[in-house]
């Protein structure tokens, strides 16, 4: 069935999707979170997160507090719930929201949910695609704002080239600091500890998808990308409460604020966007009161930036991923067929080709012919940018023409992928180098950008 049609037909036969409850239990070892969601006449859901204290010292909780920051976290996983039918009206009973908060909520839903809806051709508009009733208007679990006694960082990392850098230049204390894995894995669990970071150091969270969402989705009803970097914005934040953190460090770039479709406000990035990180600072300040501050230390920079400061890290070279597919593996490993995996190769190759670079990936990919439509779409000679976490088509149009000049200045012969882009498109200037850029619409304090800067200017 048309998805669009699919659409327009469950949200007649759904048309409500209930947030009934949130429990919290605790002991010892972790701090067990679950919810139920359902959606009347299909199902329920009960997805469930984990946090694994191990020894670290928890602070003297407000009771109010931690109720309003799991009630929140369950409006983040609710989203992937509800795409399932995208019923018109989501009902919650276990928490309360005033009109701007809601408003709040359907702007993140909406255009976080904005590849969703291009890719199964759903047309809307974000004030008719969903309403949000709160029943319980009694209890809305205030309280003043929290005491001001936080300092140091936590620093997400997720085993890619961004999370790493941040962990190396960002001068983060490895005894007293942390990093926050969501589902670990031995990829991101050896980021960490190449960085210093001890296993006390190391925030371990475990998130459960309730199987009833993926047999919903075996039978065909609606499917796609959710905002994910948005629950790790909350649970990041009330993590950093419990520890008494006063830093949440992402390490999401300038180039994730591009749209994938040119002319449209679709980007699979949008939760990792500087409007996002804005929008979340104002709502904490308001509704989460907490002297904990989320903001990405990786913001002014692009993503050849990166790339370059990431290739002076040997130490990570052949430990790293951030391939999406070969992550389902049970051994992570770079898939070499997806777009996440040609765009890192070539943002890359500027600096770490070829030798280094193959012994990375397995091979090179610059020889893979069959990977053509890809790389036309990262260069933005496609329909459309690929949908995933890829950099923006001038630092992808940048780093080929680099490698390539690289490549004849060596007197080398251009692999497959190279040698077609010199043939079809014009090289671009390299002469204006990009990876002397800074972009001061950030977040950062004066602290921060200066080792930042330090980094970016000090030379090679």
């Amino acid at each position: 069935m048309d998805k669009s049609l699919q659409f327009e037909q469950y949200r007649k036969e759904y048309k409500e999707f209930y947030y009934n409850s949130y429990l919290i239990t605790e002991d010892n070892e972790k701090i067990d979170i679950s919810y139920e969601f359902e959606i009347p006449g299909l199902t329920k859901f009960n997805p469930k997160l984990k946090i694994l204290k191990k020894n670290m010292r928890f602070k003297d909780i407000n009771t109010k507090y931690v109720q309003n920051m799991v009630f929140h976290m369950g409006l983040v996983e609710l989203i992937s719930y509800w795409k399932s039918t995208c019923a018109p009206t989501v009902i919650i009973k276990c928490g309360y929201l005033n009109e701007e908060q809601i408003k709040w909520w359907k702007k993140l839903y909406f255009y976080g949910l904005g590849e969703l809806f291009y890719t199964n051709n759903i047309k809307t508009n974000i004030n008719e695609f969903l309403n949000i009733e709160c029943i319980d208007k009694v209890n809305k679990l205030e309280y003043d704002t929290i005491e001001d006694n936080s300092q140091g960082y936590i620093v997400p990392i997720g085993g890619g080239k961004d999370s790493v850098v941040t962990l190396e230049t960002l001068n983060i204390d490895k005894e007293k600091d942390y990093c926050l894995i969501v589902n670990p894995k031995p990829v991101t669990l050896q980021c960490a500890k190449i960085a210093g970071l001890e296993d006390n150091n190391i925030i371990e969270v475990y998130r459960t998808i309730d199987k009833n969402l993926l047999n919903l989705n075996e039978k065909g009803f609606i499917n796609g990308h959710t905002p994910f970097s948005t629950m790790l914005a909350f649970l990041s934040y009330f993590v950093a409460y419990l520890l008494s953190k006063k830093y949440i460090a992402l390490s999401n770039e300038n180039s994730a604020n591009e749209s994938n479709v040119k002319g449209e406000k679709v980007n699979h990035q949008y939760s990792k966007s500087f409007e996002f990180e804005c929008d979340f600072e104002d709502y904490s300040v308001k509704y989460l009161k907490a002297p904990v501050k989320y903001f990405s230390f990786l913001r002014p920079l692009n993503e050849l930036q990166i790339a370059k400061i990431f290739s002076k890290h040997e130490k990570y070279h052949r430990v790293f991923k951030s391939c999406n597919v070969g992550s389902k593996e049970k051994e992570w490993k770079w898939c070499c067929n997806c777009a996440k995996c040609l765009f890192a190769y070539i943002i890359l190759s500027p600096y770490l080709y070829k030798e280094k670079l193959v012994l990375i990936f397995g091979e090179d990919m610059f020889e893979r012919a069959d990977l053509l439509k890809i790389f036309l779409e990262l260069t933005g000679n496609g329909d459309t940018k690929p949908f995933d976490c890829v950099g923006t088509f001038e630092e992808v149009n940048f780093a080929i023409s680099k490698t390539i000049q690289n490549i004849e200045k060596e007197k080398g012969k251009l692999p497959y992928l190279l040698r077609y882009y010199k043939n079809n498109y014009k090289l671009v200037d390299t002469t204006n180098d990009i990876t002397m850029r800074y972009d001061d619409k950030n977040n950062l304090n004066e602290e921060q950008n200066a080792m930042l800067r330090k980094e970016v200017f000090s030379g090679d």
